[in-house]
């Protein structure tokens, strides 16, 4: 099974960023553009695990303690940056209790044989992603140049910058991956309380 922890985010900004992806779409008909229904607010990818490990993952993630934290989605970037960009995403923007989260669910880990992140936690919704090309956020061998995101750039650059509003996530959630050639399908296996 491939697993993530995730905070899922409200129908209200969805729609939103609905909007806007149907909006900036036509600029780059290369990208693979993701669904917004499978919007979220990856907080640790744990990648394949043998489904008898769910039991040890779900125990680990009932002990991790958090309050309900403020999250705001405004503006947008490109990974690694934007002349090789590989990666379109909306910015998020919270308090320490959200990199807090993330760094206790990361500590949480290596005692069920998952790696700890070796890169700082780096909050944001990915939107669509190059062809063939990785969703990380780092320079990779073969990154250069690309016009994938060239001419959605330079709309971009004459409009305003987003804003898609403010939510309270009360919750987050161990989800798993299924890949198929249609995109990822994300479905919620287990929801973890902040209080």
């Amino acid at each position: 099974m491939r697993l993530f922890i995730a905070l899922d985010i409200e129908d209200a900004i969805r729609q939103r960023i609905a909007r806007f992806i149907d909006g900036v779409r036509n600029f780059a008909p290369d990208a693979r553009w993701v669904h917004p229904e499978s919007l979220h607010v990856t907080l640790k990818f744990i990648g394949e695990q043998p489904e008898v490990a769910l039991g040890s993952i779900n125990q680990a993630l009932q002990t991790v303690e958090g309050k309900a934290i403020d999250v705001t989605f405004r503006a947008f970037g490109f990974f690694p940056t934007a002349k090789s960009a590989r990666v379109f995403w909306v910015g998020i923007e919270s308090g320490p209790q959200l990199t807090g989260l993330a760094s206790q669910i990361d500590d949480k880990m290596p005692a069920l044989g998952i790696a700890k992140e070796d890169r700082a936690f780096s909050p944001h919704l990915t939107l669509a992603r190059a062809s063939g090309g990785s969703g990380s956020p780092r320079f990779r061998r073969g990154d250069g140049p690309n016009r994938t995101f060239q001419s959605l750039q330079e709309k971009l650059g004459a409009l305003p910058i987003p804003e898609f509003g403010t939510m309270t996530a009360r919750e987050f959630f161990l989800y798993q991956s299924q890949l198929s050639p249609k995109g990822s399908k994300y479905t919620k296996l287990s929801r973890f309380p902040l209080t």
